[in-house]
């Protein structure tokens, strides 16, 4: 599997010891040829995957790191409420190989636009699902769909 695709809840508890997982996991992959991660640029559990893939690319110079965004990033964080949570986003998209806009302002679909494209893009999903009615049991529903390999770090 060369492309894998990132969805996880904004609330969830990272520990040190999932973070460690997390890297740990990826490092396999990408030492079985993963090549691309693409993610939503959400806070969360899309921030630290983004975060361990860029720790990653020191390492593997070949991995690229995709952000899909559901909308211009004046939108998509304008409810955000850390200041930090903002400037961290600034740095990953400054970071990433690319940036994909799903639309051009924020709507009512394009969030599960975003989430569609994640998924159409990937050959396995990494995940931390817990909540089925949420974008991340959206996701990981389309994933189950296309039958792409799901790995859920909540479990």
């Amino acid at each position: 599997m060369k492309n894998i695709c990132f969805t996880g809840h904004r609330n969830i508890k990272m520990t040190q010891e999932l973070k460690e997982h997390l890297y740990n996991l990826l490092e396999i992959m990408i030492q079985n040829g993963a090549v691309n991660f693409y993610a939503g640029g959400a806070v969360g559990f899309d921030t630290e995957c983004e975060l361990a893939v860029l720790k990653l690319r020191e390492k593997y110079k070949n991995i690229k790191l995709h952000i899909i965004m559901p909308c211009p990033k004046e939108e998509q964080t304008k409810k955000w409420k850390q200041n930090n949570e903002k400037e961290q986003y600034n740095k990953i998209l400054s970071l990433a190989d690319s940036i994909e806009l799903c639309s051009e302002h924020y709507n009512k679909n394009c969030m599960k636009k975003r989430n569609a494209r994640l998924v159409k893009l990937a050959d396995c999903c990494i995940c931390y699902y817990y909540k089925s009615r949420s974008g991340t049991g959206q996701t990981v529903r389309m994933a189950q769909k296309k039958k792409l390999e799901i790995i859920n770090l909540y479990e």
